[in-house]
């Protein structure tokens, strides 16, 4: 659930914009002649510019930050863990950019990385820096250039859906990221890997979630198939063109990309595919436009990935119900670090709220699923 990044093409810091970007949080502060000069080293092009840096608003995992070089006229991307963040594939920096990298031959919407660091000395964590991919981001509210009604948003579901599904077609070997995978068990390995992130992340305000994860014990399935999955597929981790606003320039948010089941990376995106009949504290945290007059339903969406896939889509309950119990554990995660004042981001504070209409959403899909 990381910060999007898009925008214009290079321009002054102060003239961009992006309504995403802010000054940077003092908690999320970077060093900035450090960062130049690592910058340098690595991009001579640059001489010795200290970047202007803010902040892309929105994010609950990694930072992202734009940096902006106005002698040059360039801009770049950097990702960084939060602070106070445990050790894992989530916050793994160098993952993160070797996906990109080696992604970026075969799938046609990888923002290209162009630096790694793994020197904690410089910013205090490991991090990277890639080009800003212009466009715009698909979030509240709609940007005008994308627009609300009915034709743009039916689009835009279809750019998504078709997207998602060109992702899972991509030849993990050809790509070089085959070693993501873990070999067969990707489903049974996921809901025991989030129904152990979530006990340990749980706080007292929040229910147990027992039933939903024994529910998912008992229900699992077996793999349906193996490919490389984005883990975190939503529009406003899309970059959309400004001149043709539902054509899609970038995919972003990498962090949680691995090789597994494609309908679990289905099952991952409809969590997030609110609708304008879903209980009103889902509604209240929407994140995408997806419950708006118009726009496609969930089970079209599902319907389209069938169509465009091939795959049967009969089992997709399952899908559907852990996927709304992986974003409950998401974000009480994150509010879990909230709790304990590892970050004071206000924007973390009413997570908890969000964690019991997951619950109770989990627990009506899994009553329909009889």
């Amino acid at each position: 659930m990381s910060a999007p990044e898009g925008g214009r093409g290079p321009v002054a810091a102060g003239a961009d914009p992006d309504p995403r970007l802010r000054e940077v949080r003092s908690e999320d502060a970077l060093d900035a002649a450090a960062l130049g000069s690592w910058l340098t080293a690595q991009l001579p092009d640059l001489n010795a510019e200290i970047p202007e840096i803010r902040q892309f608003s929105g994010g609950a995992s990694n930072l992202t930050y734009l940096l902006s070089f106005p002698t040059s006229g360039r801009e770049l991307v950097l990702r960084r863990p939060p602070r106070g963040a445990r050790s894992g594939a989530a916050h793994n920096m160098a993952r993160e950019y070797r996906v990109q990298h080696r992604l970026g031959p075969v799938f046609p919407y990888v923002p290209t990385v162009v630096a790694l660091c793994e020197d904690e000395s410089v910013l205090g964590a490991p991090f990277y820096v890639m080009e800003r991919v212009p466009g715009v981001v698909c979030g509240l509210p709609v940007p005008p250039e994308i627009g609300t009604t009915p034709e743009a948003l039916d689009a835009l579901g279809e750019a998504f859906i078709s997207v998602l599904a060109q992702l899972h077609s991509v030849d993990v070997d050809a790509a070089g990221l085959a070693d993501l995978g873990r070999g067969p068990g990707y489903v049974a390995r996921q809901v025991a890997q989030w129904s152990d992130r979530f006990v340990k992340a749980r706080t007292w305000n929040v229910p147990s979630f027992k039933g939903v994860m024994r529910w998912l014990e008992e229900n699992q399935p077996d793999d349906v198939g193996t490919c490389l999955i984005h883990n975190d597929f939503r529009l406003d981790n899309m970059v959309f063109d400004r001149s043709a606003p539902l054509s899609v320039n970038a995919v972003l948010d990498w962090e949680m990309a691995t090789v597994g089941d494609p309908l679990m990376d289905l099952g991952g995106a409809l969590a997030y595919w609110i609708q304008d009949n879903d209980p009103f504290l889902l509604r209240r945290f929407a994140r995408q436009p997806t419950h708006l007059p118009g726009a496609p339903r969930r089970e079209d969406i599902i319907a389209r990935y069938g169509d465009l896939t091939g795959r049967p889509m009969d089992g997709i309950a399952f899908y559907e119900v852990f996927g709304i119990f992986r974003l409950a554990a998401i974000i009480q995660q994150i509010y879990h670090r909230y709790s304990t004042g590892a970050t004071t981001n206000p924007a973390f504070k009413h997570f908890w709220l969000m964690v019991r209409a997951c619950h109770a959403e989990a627990r009506k899909r899994i009553s329909w699923a009889g």
